[in-house]
């Protein structure tokens, strides 16, 4: 029996519109009927594709987005002709998006954890998985430039650690100051890191 081309058009759609809304009003924010309306799909096509519900399509999302973003940011800085250059690209990056959104565009995976890591746990479970993958997207390329693995992880962390807090700061005051200030201070750790490999 041929797979219907529709079905994946339709499940693609829910999941896009799915992550753009978590990105803009959260996951409490964001109800049923305004995701299929964005999709253009059908009430109904939403548990055909996932009889969990809002929360299994919350989880599937997470883990997309977070695979999209760590895709990005990964091409960022490999297309960069160093990895200091590269870090600092990747918050330059961001806050040229958020400028280019009028600050509505950020991280869905932090926007989404803010709100239930206390309450919800295969959501918090998922944005604590993807937040592992970027942590270890990041080491990867410490790794890769010589930097000693506690170092590389305690790099990783840091570096995540700044980017998702700038974004909290940058949406409240609608400013890129956050995101300038963390990408400056990302540069000093990793060049002092980079400074400090065992020749």
């Amino acid at each position: 029996m041929a797979a219907n081309p529709k079905a994946g058009n339709t499940k693609s759609r829910i999941l896009d519109a799915t992550a753009e809304l978590f990105m803009r009003y959260g996951y409490t924010g964001t109800g049923l009927k305004q995701i299929v309306a964005d999709a253009n799909a059908p009430f109904g096509s939403l548990y055909h594709h996932f009889p969990g519900g809002k929360e299994e399509l919350g989880v599937e999302v997470i883990h997309r987005s977070g695979a999209m973003y760590l895709e990005l940011v990964s091409g960022v800085i490999d297309a960069a002709p160093d990895l200091l250059s590269g870090v600092r690209d990747c918050f330059a990056g961001a806050a040229e998006v958020l400028r280019a959104t009028d600050y509505a565009d950020a991280c869905p995976i932090e926007t989404v954890a803010l709100e239930v890591a206390s309450t919800n746990e295969p959501l918090r479970e998922a944005t604590a998985q993807v937040f592992e993958s970027w942590i270890d997207g990041a080491f990867a390329r410490f790794r890769a430039a010589d930097i000693d693995e506690p170092t590389a992880r305690e790099l990783s962390i840091t570096l995540i650690a700044l980017l998702e807090g700038a974004f909290v700061l940058c949406r409240a005051s609608r400013t890129t100051e956050a995101l300038e200030a963390a990408g400056n201070t990302a540069a000093i750790v990793v060049e002092a890191a980079l400074r400090g490999r065992a020749t």
